[in-house]
């Protein structure tokens, strides 16, 4: 966990010289930021640090159990996926808070149940590689009809570049041919994820 240095020193007493923070190295770890502070500036940040750790733990445990009551709802093999919000929702949780980009699939059997969600590629902070490959593979492993792709833009701005619409015609081809449908493709970002079916783009 990184500290966010502009929640920092609102906490830190008049009398303490204030901290070098724009002059920090991004991507600095905890440790190492601390090693460059001396000791008698660190301990009156303690308080500070630690309720932000606490926060930001109460964060990642909501997030999680979001997480398990969405796997709960998709992953019951009901008769088919009634409520596609669930699915954005779910792919949201998974993929919004992600520094580097990721692209995932969903699996579905010929009634749209969720076989199985997998994250298959990781990339940098602006761009990712996705093998059309190794998608048809584990769709023919997990003997899916189905496919729902998904990958975030860290950015947080979800308009679709060139080369993702490429892809996703080309992976709508590819899967074709082995009579699996690609049912839609979301990005990720800030707000509304961006639907690839919804904007007639399948």
């Amino acid at each position: 966990m990184r500290v966010d240095a502009h929640l920092l020193p609102s906490a830190v007493e008049p009398s303490i010289p204030p901290l070098p923070w724009g002059s920090s190295p991004k991507g600095w770890s905890l440790i190492s930021f601390l090693q460059e502070i001396p000791m008698e500036t660190i301990v009156p940040l303690i308080p500070a640090l630690r309720t932000e750790f606490n926060a930001r733990d109460q964060e990642d445990l909501s997030i999680q159990k979001a997480i398990s009551i969405l796997e709960e709802r998709m992953f019951k093999r009901g008769p088919h996926l009634t409520m596609p919000l669930d699915v954005q929702n779910y792919l949201r949780l998974q993929l919004a808070q992600e520094i580097r980009e990721v692209f995932s699939c969903i699996f579905l059997d010929s009634s749209h149940r969720i076989l199985a969600y997998e994250p298959l590629f990781f990339g940098t902070i602006d761009t990712t590689s996705a093998h059309p490959r190794i998608i048809l593979q584990r769709a023919l492993e997990h003997n899916s009809s189905a496919v729902i792709l998904a990958h975030n833009h860290p950015s947080g701005v979800v308009t679709p570049s060139k080369s993702d619409i490429s892809l996703t015609k080309h992976l709508r081809k590819v899967l074709s041919h082995v009579e699996v449908r690609l049912l839609d493709h979301f990005i990720i970002g800030e707000g509304e994820p961006y639907s690839f079916a919804t904007a007639g783009l399948l």
